[in-house]
């Protein structure tokens, strides 16, 4: 991605310390955050320094690999494990975590007892998972432009793009490749609250493109669709089942509905690291439930009455009978056939 100039990826290595853009602190302040140890990557990205669900991935097999390296002899197995764990306790419901971290662990402990050789091939593992995302999102977008024409108006919720990838994007670089290629059209920006990952980040990488947006309050896009402003919806996601359902932040669901409801394409772009095939339908996927301070509290602050509790789901699910298609690197795929095709 392109910030201020300069190229960028989301989360990335030098001399043996995993760096990540801190997503917290965009759009006010470009900052550049180190993690040194696997504890210091597992708790950026439960803080939301670093988000997405193939950054939060990528960022993770990062950390395994920081992990395998500060390894001693004695007990490499167990301390791998247990770093494995505590990573992906770190966020439950975006996929990609789990095969990032789980990519680079199988492939070290295959290495006992040569140490050396496990600890130099963690570090080559998580970065063949981090390329082959950055990769899999260009071809999302190559794949995906297709299906812009100009003048479109699409509507997009949360953050789907380069910050949330390695690089590129899932939905965004569906737009950074249409945008690209001359195509002329116009993004609604779903605020995303509570954390408004829409109005801070997508609006912010849209800008650094140069893609006419605007960002609106979540509870606006039925009131957009139903005068006829809206052509599209893409989103991303964090876990996609066998059989189509599947999970992105909170509010896609009720996008979903309302696309049905008012004869509106709905397509989600991910790439092959977001499906679960082990995960057979929605009710099987984990939804993390973050602090009711994230509703409460804006930038520390109290907006909300002082004595009411919240409930914060991070996430929802949305059926597959809501889904037009998922757009993959592979192809665009019908809900039903996604997951088999895109791992052929």
């Amino acid at each position: 991605m392109i910030i201020n100039g300069k190229e960028y990826q989301s989360v990335w290595v030098e001399y043996s310390a995993v760096l990540m853009i801190n997503q917290n602190k965009l759009p006010y302040d470009f900052e550049v955050v180190t993690c040194n140890t696997c504890e210091e990557v597992a708790a950026a990205i439960q803080n939301m320094t670093v988000r997405g669900a193939p950054a939060i991935g990528a960022a993770g097999a990062y950390g395994m690999a920081l992990a395998a390296e500060a390894a001693i002899e004695d007990n490499f197995r167990n301390q791998l494990r247990k770093q494995r764990d505590i990573l992906l306790a770190s966020r439950p419901t975006a996929i990609d975590l789990n095969n990032g971290v789980r990519f680079v662990y199988e492939r070290a402990v295959k290495w006992i007892p040569d140490l050396m050789h496990a600890k130099i091939v963690a570090m080559q593992a998580a970065h063949e998972f981090a390329t082959k995302s950055a990769e899999d999102c260009r071809m999302i977008g190559v794949v995906g432009q297709e299906l812009i024409e100009d003048g479109m108006r699409i509507l997009t919720h949360c953050n789907a793009g380069a910050l949330a990838t390695v690089d590129w994007g899932t939905a965004l670089a569906v737009f950074r490749m249409a945008h690209r290629n001359g195509k002329k059209f116009f993004v609604y920006v779903d605020e995303t609250r509570p954390k408004l990952q829409g109005s801070r980040l997508t609006a912010y990488e849209l800008q650094q493109e140069g893609i006419p947006h605007a960002i609106i309050v979540d509870s606006a896009a039925g009131y957009f669709m139903q005068k006829g402003e809206i052509d599209m919806v893409i989103t991303g996601a964090d876990r996609i089942c066998l059989n189509g359902d599947f999970a992105n932040k909170i509010g896609t669901y009720s996008l979903a509905l309302l696309a049905k409801e008012h004869k509106i394409p709905f397509y989600v772009a991910a790439p092959q690291s977001t499906f679960d095939l082990a995960c057979m339908n929605g009710r099987d996927i984990p939804i993390e439930e973050r602090s009711a301070e994230e509703i409460t509290h804006l930038n520390g602050h109290l907006v909300a009455s002082p004595e009411s509790n919240g409930f914060n789901p991070a996430f929802d699910v949305t059926p597959a009978k809501y889904v037009t298609a998922f757009i993959t690197g592979k192809g665009i795929f019908k809900p039903k056939e996604a997951a088999q095709k895109i791992h052929l």
